[in-house]
């Protein structure tokens, strides 16, 4: 197991607005997992934190940055802009290919509530570019028309009390084409606040980046 890499603070310049982030690069990393959090949350979120320690446990680097500005955040709407929150993704994804040090890696996204859709969105931008998806408790039906053109393997995981959210977890998987799977935690609820189920969702979201963004891709037919 790689030694995980401290975390430092970073800040992202998108067009008008500087957004703070948290990098994270363990030695030898051949890979990344940008975080998408969702509405209301931000990269001090303990649940970012428990899932991006694994993650970077595991030798995979991680970068947790705020899509939203603390003034853009205070406007509840801005929280459900997808368009908006997919764009800031995207920026963010720019960015890392122009640092020395993260520029070969390649890419995944962990997306939890909002979060997930703007991965999946940003995901079916930039194609094969992007490896991988995990969303937490997320909303991927807010994706919306793009779902059917994500390349990237995606893993949706839905605490099993959470029932509104598990049935559009499943809508959306329907018009997923990618490789994909469901996963749904029994016992937890929308912010896996139950002992255990938080490290469940660290564990899945774990093997699947080492999965399918540490493993020599095969060619699409």
């Amino acid at each position: 197991m790689t030694n995980n890499g401290r975390e430092h603070g970073i800040e992202i310049a998108l067009e008008s607005t500087v957004h703070g982030g948290l990098l994270g690069i363990p030695k030898g990393a051949e890979a990344i997992v940008v975080f998408a959090h969702g509405s209301g949350s931000s990269r001090f979120s303990r649940r970012n934190a428990l899932v991006a320690n694994t993650l970077r446990a595991s030798g995979l680097a991680t970068l947790v940055f705020d899509l939203l500005t603390e003034d853009e955040d205070s406007i509840y709407e801005n929280r459900f802009n997808i368009d908006l929150l997919g764009q800031r993704l995207l920026g963010a994804t720019q960015w890392l290919r122009q640092q020395p040090q993260l520029r070969e890696m390649t890419v995944g996204y962990f997306g939890a509530s909002t979060g997930a859709a703007a991965a999946l969105k940003a995901a079916a931008v930039l194609g094969p570019d992007i490896r991988a998806v995990v969303s937490r408790g997320g909303r991927p039906d807010l994706a919306g028309a793009e779902l059917p053109t994500v390349q990237a393997a995606t893993l949706l995981i839905v605490g099993g009390d959470d029932q509104v959210v598990i049935e559009l977890n499943k809508e959306a998987y329907a018009k997923l084409r990618a490789t994909k799977e469901l996963r749904i935690i029994p016992g937890a609820s929308h912010l896996f606040e139950e002992p255990g189920t938080l490290e469940q969702v660290a564990r899945l979201a774990t093997g699947w980046f080492t999965r399918f963004l540490t493993e020599v891709p095969q060619p699409i037919h």
